[in-house]
């Protein structure tokens, strides 16, 4: 649940802030952090070279674990805890042996939880097993592209790719932005969506809220003098009288296909996510 606040003022009008007190009130595990200076869209001449970040608080880095590759070693979650790092939620976890991790917390996990990675394990939500091991039809989270390499994709607040086919070696999974992809069945996959679903409706209410992460004002181009942006000057308000939009750098700046033709990754799309239609 998201929480809200009286309309006292302007800021607090239409703020809201994720329900926390599902979490615990822990410090970090201090074994499991370490000191984290950020770029801030700085060169190392100390000049912006990205447009929009910059300040925030202060932060400690916790080292996720994103492979989890001790096997059949069961844990217990200790700590759900927050992580300013990410967008999701994560979870300390203490396993048989006595060594700590955090993990990326899923949706439904709460403090003394048993997870394990297993080639074996239960169909349960936090379990870590091969995909091959899934049946269609389950969301998945923190996966894996390559055996062994660590879960790279599905990682945010709230997401959670489904499975829809296992043959050939391969896995189809229907991901976060629709598109089908195939994976290797032998790459390891957390059963469950991803902690902190309401992260995307969260609403900043002011200016200094976005500061405080890191996010500095952005102004329209059109707001601009034509020596500043393709999009400004002109007397009052005027459109861009381009045939196209453009960035600062002459660009295209909407709708211009990014992705290297002929990648290799191509032949495990099943199906680009620019063929579902907007409904």
């Amino acid at each position: 649940m998201l929480k809200r606040f009286k309309p006292t003022t302007p800021g607090q009008r239409g703020r809201t802030v994720v329900d926390y007190s599902v979490l615990t009130t822990n410090k970090p595990e201090k074994s499991l952090t370490k000191g984290y200076k950020r770029g801030v869209g700085r060169s190392k001449a100390g000049r912006i070279t990205t447009r929009h970040k910059g300040g925030g608080n202060k932060r400690v880095y916790r080292c996720v674990d994103f492979k989890q590759d001790k096997f059949d070693i069961p844990s217990k979650v200790v700590s759900l805890e927050y992580d300013p790092n990410r967008s999701a939620f994560i979870a300390l976890l203490v396993y048989a042996d006595g060594e700590k991790r955090y993990v990326i917390a899923e949706k439904n996990m709460k403090v003394g939880d048993k997870v394990i990675t297993s080639n074996d394990a239960p169909l349960k939500d936090g379990n870590r097993l091969p995909l091959k091991k899934i049946p269609v039809g389950f969301f998945v989270h923190n996966i894996e592209i390559e055996p062994n390499k660590g879960g790279q994709i599905v990682r945010s607040a709230g997401s959670a790719a489904q499975v829809m086919a296992n043959e050939g070696g391969y896995t189809q999974l229907l991901m976060p932005s629709k598109e089908i992809r195939k994976v290797q069945d032998g790459c390891l996959a957390t059963i469950g969506v991803v902690s902190n679903t309401e992260y995307a409706l969260v609403n900043h209410g002011k200016a200094g809220r976005s500061r405080w992460v890191g996010k500095r004002p952005t102004v329209r181009g059109s707001a601009m003098n034509p020596v500043d942006h393709p999009h400004g000057g002109g007397e009052g308000r005027q459109g861009i009288g381009l045939k196209y939009p453009k960035t600062p750098w002459g660009k295209h700046a909407l709708g211009k296909k990014t992705r290297k033709k002929r990648k290799g990754s191509d032949r495990l799309i099943v199906r680009r996510r620019s063929n579902i239609k907007k409904s």
